[in-house]
């Protein structure tokens, strides 16, 4: 059993798959060109947006966003805890102050109170300029943005939804990647739309912004292809990953988040009178399930599971067994946070869980899941 299976999503898409690359192969535009236009126009499409720029990898695209607004020594940027170091790490890039937050247990993304919290002490302590929000659309549910947005607004921050594992995420049919003043995705592989390396992109509604973004990707390049105005980097798409993802993203739209959501149904109901709390989805949300993750009672019942499950063949992650703000690459940063007390995120690495899940994931393969966890908890 795969933790996400993509080995049989391509023998689904291996025609248009083959037949992309074949065609990029052929017409020797390795680097940005027809595909990556053609890609970068159905992503705006799919989200919503004006403008979607695409660029090396979903890290890239944060920070690349981050150098965009000018963000530097001085500016705290807020982001949970609980999520991939790629959220923090580029606001130190930028020469910025990662401010951590806690989140919510039911969701695990960002916690609104924990949030204005935050901003609240970084105002009183004067020693930093609040500058941006970045929420994170954890395990495939977009966060709370709604309220988030009130509290950048109350503030004057920027928002940057950092939507790597909520692509196709939806709140009240409005999707994932179009939330915020600016918003990022990535392409990694195992992510809800993942290509057969790295890859990631931004998307804005602004057209001042899209230039920008698109000139940091190419080395601060003007207008003509030697002319630089900037300092930039090297951050692009590759055209044989856009020849993948435009299959993908089609299928995505057509069929696999509705699949995946299915099995994240049925693997809630066969796991309901269990002693461990499966996922909720708040009315009008819809996530893409980037993984489906349980919380068990306490780290030891969590870590006698995932043997049990290994011992059966069954594979299943830790996401994320540390909290950033409790993780020695951000040691730096602690006497700006000071001694956090951020109980839900410590409580959410000690418990969680994440168990196998893809839109072509079979009935027989959830049962067999299901199986397993309840002989655990049988035999415990």
């Amino acid at each position: 059993m795969q933790f996400r299976d993509l080995k049989i999503q391509y023998e689904h898409l291996k025609n248009e798959i083959d037949s992309g690359i074949a065609e990029v192969i052929n017409a020797t535009q390795f680097i940005s060109g027809k595909k990556v236009r053609e890609l970068e126009l159905a992503l705006a499409s799919f989200t919503g947006r004006k403008h979607c720029i695409s660029c090396a990898n979903g890290t890239d695209a944060l920070e690349i966003v981050l150098r965009a607004w000018g963000i530097g020594p001085g500016d705290a940027v807020f982001v949970p805890s609980f999520t991939f170091m790629s959220t923090a790490e580029v606001v130190t890039y930028c020469g910025g102050s990662p401010i951590f937050t806690d989140i919510e247990l039911s969701t695990f993304n960002m916690s609104p109170e924990s949030l204005e919290d935050a901003i609240l002490n970084v105002l009183h302590e004067k020693k930093l300029i609040p500058k941006v929000i970045i929420p994170v659309d954890l395990f495939g549910l977009p966060a709370k943005f709604d309220t988030i947005i009130k509290i950048a607004e109350k503030y004057n921050l920027k928002v940057l939804e950092d939507g790597a594992q909520g692509f196709g995420g939806t709140i009240n049919g409005k999707r994932a990647c179009s939330f915020g003043d600016a918003s990022t995705t990535s392409f990694f592989p195992a992510k809800p739309l993942g290509g057969y390396g790295d890859g990631g992109a931004i998307f804005t509604d602004e057209d001042e912004m899209n230039q920008l973004l698109r000139s940091i990707c190419v080395h601060g390049k003007g207008r003509e292809k030697y002319e630089n105005v900037r300092i930039g980097r090297n951050s692009r798409l590759d055209s044989i990953q856009a020849a993948v993802l435009l299959p993908k993203l089609k299928a995505f739209e057509a069929y696999e988040i509705n699949a995946i959501n299915a099995n994240a149904a049925k693997y809630t109901e066969a796991l309901k009178e269990l002693p461990i709390i499966t996922p909720k989805i708040p009315q009008g949300y819809l996530s893409s399930w980037a993984q489906y993750t349980i919380l068990c009672r306490d780290r030891s019942e969590r870590d006698l599971l995932q043997a049990k499950l290994k011992e059966k063949g069954i594979p299943s992650m830790v996401y994320y067994p540390c909290g950033l703000h409790l993780q020695k690459a951000f040691e730096n940063c602690r006497d700006i946070n000071g001694q956090q007390n951020l109980p839900s995120t410590e409580a959410a690495s000690a418990r969680v869980l994440s168990l196998p899940i893809h839109p072509y994931m079979t009935d027989e393969d959830i049962v067999s899941v299901s199986a397993a966890i309840k002989l655990f908890f049988e035999e415990k």
